[in-house]
């Protein structure tokens, strides 16, 4: 009889995953592509709708960003009638990834035995139909919230602008350069085309990269993601409740949810290190896995810079070392010591915001990553999300 340790002792696993049309600007409604997602992932578990007595997402309802959110839970839930026993969403969470969390916590302790977990956007299509085609950083009454206040007034409304800042100082201290970051963003690409989702596919070169238009400097064109409309979704479950279902449950080994100081993009006592380095301290410190147990990695890739704070603060560099860990980059590949971000990431295949990693994490696991597979039977992979000012990781295995 199989044991299973772990921070919620094997209870917590994922039984199933799903993920609507991705594209640019693709002009349907966000709840529509939220229930292709969610209903997908049902049916991928082998389970009904009247089977889901949990939901989770993130965001929260009332968030003023159009776009930013597709659906929220009280929207799926009305749409497919169902009958929660659990559910929860909200901003203030581990990072995108932060819902998936709460849902293994209710699994472990009874609360639900089969919660869907969402993440939606149509950014893309919103920036269609914003005026001039473009969103505004006013909300309404037309204040400027938090810490937007202190920025603005000097031009940096953007979060381009305020991790720039924070990779300068990387770069300054570590000696990190342009071309480590085009890495981060070449390896998205080549994996992107691979994938049959993805936005953009075309090769790119060092010197695509390098000649592309700065958006904030040190970041160019190809260092941010690709906005787009499109929606993920898991089913994570209770071990005992998916004897039977057409899937090896994946099971959740540790999560990551420190926040260490404050929730802020610029003043962390160390300015080369991020929320990242806190999510990953408080995994591992649930587990008895290490680096080496890793065959595959899906880190956060906003910007390139975040992906490189990951790699830091997870450990598979020292810190300060990860431009000199990259190498010539292949590590990072297919076949590499730690491919990463094997659908694209953000950079290329399209901002699914966190959650699409969860997917891609789980298609690899069972297995099904066709041309861009991971070896023959990847049994552990990492999930990364946020790094900002928030973060949250988790662990997956097939034992």
């Amino acid at each position: 009889m199989t044991t299973y340790g772990g921070l919620f002792e094997g209870k917590a696993v994922i039984s199933g995953a799903g993920k609507s049309q991705v594209g640019r600007k693709l002009m349907r409604p966000g709840l529509d592509l939220t229930l292709e997602a969610v209903l997908r992932a049902i049916e991928d578990a082998g389970l009904s709708v009247d089977d889901i007595d949990g939901i989770a997402s993130y965001p929260g309802p009332n968030v003023p960003d159009k776009g930013f959110t597709g659906a929220d839970i009280t929207d799926v839930r009305n749409a497919l009638g169902l009958r929660s026993k659990w559910f929860t969403s909200s901003v203030e969470t581990a990072g995108q990834i932060g819902p998936g969390i709460d849902a293994a916590m209710a699994v472990t302790t009874g609360l639900a035995e089969h919660v869907v977990v969402f993440r939606s956007v149509w950014e893309s299509t919103a920036q269609v139909q914003a005026v001039g085609g473009r969103g505004s950083v006013l909300f309404a009454g037309g204040e400027l919230p938090g810490h937007l206040q202190w920025v603005a007034p000097f031009g940096a409304i953007s979060a381009s602008n305020w991790l720039g800042l924070a990779a300068m100082r990387y770069m300054h201290d570590f000696g990190l350069t342009r071309e480590h970051l085009g890495m981060i963003a070449i390896n998205a690409r080549r994996h992107a085309a691979l994938n049959p989702d993805a936005i953009y596919t075309d090769p790119m070169t060092i010197e695509d990269y390098l000649g592309a238009r700065i958006i904030s400097y040190p970041f160019g064109l190809y260092d941010c993601d690709v906005p787009c409309d499109g929606a993920t979704a898991v089913v994570i479950s209770r071990r005992e409740a998916t004897a039977g279902l057409r899937r090896h449950p994946l099971t959740i080994e540790s999560v990551g949810t420190g926040m260490f100081e404050r929730a802020t993009w610029d003043q962390r006592a160390d300015l080369t290190t991020m929320a990242a380095h806190d999510a990953a301290s408080t995994m591992w410190e649930r587990t008895s896995m290490t680096v080496s147990d890793i065959d595959f990695a899906q880190l956060y890739d906003g910007f390139s810079y975040l992906t490189i704070q990951w790699l830091d603060a997870l450990g598979f560099a020292e810190h300060g070392k990860v431009g000199e860990w990259l190498g010539d980059g292949s590590r990072i590949g297919l076949g590499g010591d730690l491919p990463i971000n094997t659908s694209g990431g953000q950079l290329s295949g399209g901002r699914l915001h966190g959650m699409g990693f969860l997917h891609e994490a789980c298609v690899q696991l069972w297995g099904e990553g066709g041309d861009r597979q991971v070896g023959d039977d990847p049994e552990v992979a990492v999930v990364a999300v946020g790094g900002g000012p928030v973060a949250g990781t988790m662990l997956l295995s097939t034992h």
